[in-house]
């Protein structure tokens, strides 16, 4: 009787995972479809209204140029991805720690929110020049550029989660006499997590944004560099080849972060194909 009843749970289950898994599957090709169905329409429409390749370049073009430059924009992407990364670290870093100290200090938090907020309002193509300025023309003017344009919504999430457990959870741990670090790490931190990878993902974008606006005020190599003299030099191939290759590096910074989501906060569930 018992392995029956085993059986058959396991003929039931054995064709719902395989849905599951072909959900996932479907859900995940649908974006890559539309993209290529859009590239497929715009490559019809160019080619019959037959506009010209320094205005709009078509799909096929851009693809072409891709391949055969792939080693000239893997030299200049290895750099924006290096800057791009360690912008990222250094801005979450940051922001993670000041949104502790501002759980932990509302005297900190009533003094240098309004400097972050200032700050935050200053466009990242202003203060770009001037890091240029004080640290000179190499990586670090890229990575603090970088590090500054994503370290702000990582500092408004990580606050916002941390202070966004109940009340009586942490009063919960005050009654079992446990030390304000164990109430942070068994209570709040994780309740800030979902927002902290929330901030991430869009950090991860950013990041690589932050580096190419470096670049472009000054660098002699990297995508931004790449995308100047592409249009100083009217090579529009080239030029939609670099955009698309940023592009890339911005999904796939996006689908690690979103992965790593998947895999640290096991305790929530997540049904939609971006994580």
């Amino acid at each position: 009787m018992t392995a029956s009843v085993s059986e058959t749970s396991a003929s039931i289950e054995g064709p719902s995972q395989l849905i599951r898994t072909l959900a996932d599957i479907a859900a995940r090709a649908l974006p890559v479809a539309v993209i290529v169905g859009l590239c497929l329409v715009l490559e019809v429409l160019l080619r019959v209204f037959d506009v010209p390749s320094y205005i709009m370049p078509t799909p096929s073009a851009i693809l072409l140029e891709i391949v055969k430059s792939w080693q000239l924009l893997w030299r200049h992407a290895q750099v924006t991805i290096i800057e791009a990364a360690l912008g990222f670290a250094l801005g979450n870093a940051v922001g993670v720690a000041l949104a502790v100290a501002f759980l932990y200090s509302r005297t900190l938090e009533r003094s240098l929110f309004p400097v972050a907020q200032t700050i935050r309002s200053i466009p990242v193509v202003a203060l770009a020049p001037l890091f240029l300025l004080w640290f000179g023309n190499g990586m670090a003017p890229k990575v603090i550029t970088a590090a500054l344009i994503c370290f702000f919504p990582t500092l408004v999430n990580t606050y916002r989660g941390l202070t966004s457990v109940d009340r009586l959870h942490v009063e919960l741990m005050h009654s079992l006499a446990a030390s304000p670090t164990k109430t942070f790490w068994t209570i709040r931190w994780p309740a800030a997590l979902p927002y902290l990878f929330s901030a991430l993902k869009i950090a991860s974008a950013t990041a690589i944004i932050g580096a190419l606006v470096a670049e472009w005020i000054g660098s002699d190599v990297g995508l931004g560099y790449l995308v100047v003299t592409s249009t100083y030099e009217y090579r529009v191939e080239q030029l939609w080849a670099t955009i698309v290759v940023t592009a890339a590096l911005a999904i796939v910074a996006f689908e690690v972060i979103a992965f790593a989501e998947r895999r640290i906060i096991t305790w929530q569930s997540f049904d939609r194909a971006d994580g």
